[in-house]
């Protein structure tokens, strides 16, 4: 299986933040989620993918080329959706083809516009007047018009109303069907990322927490509950964000420390890994 991105060893510091040996790869025909807390290095991270900053240290290739090197090469093949649109306002969609058509060298019009009728898009109305959803097809029109091999979104839903959201899944799914795109999808909606996400890259305090199976991270935790009693010193220390109150506990914890447990269980959701792992201990009595 070949990976259409590979990130090795990268590294970004700002004052009071530190991005460090972030790697991680996306085989060709899947959709990654890429999550995290607010802060924690998703958009440096995709900023230095698309060669948006200046990296402190690591490579990031995509197709197998390196993003500095072979910039203009690997951007012919880069598509990127963020939550807000980057075309002017008081464009219209002929004047958002002008523009792109002059930037890459595949660029289909013809599909463009295809693509507009398809999303149900007026082509005759300036970008200000379409709505987040429309915009948000008409960013993915432009990524498709110059058959981008991978599509980086970061937080495309958010503001979307749910059959919004529900259509921009469904177009992934059919944009990744030929086996030869993928997509990296950063988001805080993770229900969108248990529907449609194949593999996961948590990031946390600007380092890889995990990366691989969206399945096996899953299946990594277990929330568990239980009275004062069950609370002892060898359980407390494997437990992950462990909230405390005056009739009992809940937490996370690892499966694999599960064994021979009697304690009440239940799966994990990916919002409770990130809530779990995020946060320190806590008590209310």
């Amino acid at each position: 299986m070949d990976n259409i991105l590979d990130v090795r060893g990268l590294e970004k510091e700002y004052p009071g933040f530190c991005l460090r040996d972030v790697s991680f790869s996306l085989p060709e025909g899947y959709i990654m989620g890429f999550i995290g807390p607010n802060g924690a290095g998703k958009t440096t991270t995709i900023k230095l993918i698309l060669n948006m900053i200046e990296r402190g240290g690591g490579s990031v290739k995509i197709l197998g080329l390196d993003n500095i090197e072979a910039e203009e090469t690997v951007k012919e093949q880069l598509g990127a959706v963020f939550d807000t649109c980057y075309f002017p306002s008081k464009w219209n969609c002929g004047d958002v083809e002008r523009a792109m058509a002059l930037f890459y060298k595949r660029w289909d019009r013809a599909r463009f516009f295809d693509y507009l009728r398809e999303f149900g898009i007026d082509r005759g109305k300036k970008v200000g007047e379409l709505s987040r959803g429309m915009q948000m097809k008409l960013m993915l029109s432009c990524a498709f018009s110059h058959e981008a091999r991978l599509l980086i979104l970061d937080e495309p839903t958010y503001g979307l109303d749910p059959v919004s959201r529900d259509e921009l899944l469904d177009i992934l799914a059919g944009y990744i069907e030929n086996g030869q795109r993928s997509v990296l999808f950063s988001t805080h909606i993770t229900s969108d990322l248990e529907r449609a996400a194949d593999y996961i890259t948590y990031i946390k305090d600007g380092a890889i927490f995990y990366t691989g199976a969206k399945d096996e991270f899953e299946d990594m935790y277990r929330k568990v509950k239980g009275g004062p009693e069950d609370l002892t010193g060898e359980l407390e220390r494997k437990l992950l964000g462990l909230r405390r109150y005056s009739n009992g506990f809940e937490a996370l914890i690892r499966t694999q420390d599960l064994r021979n447990s009697r304690l009440l269980t239940e799966p994990a959701t990916i919002d409770d890994i990130i809530v779990f792992t995020s946060r320190e201990d806590e008590s209310y009595e």
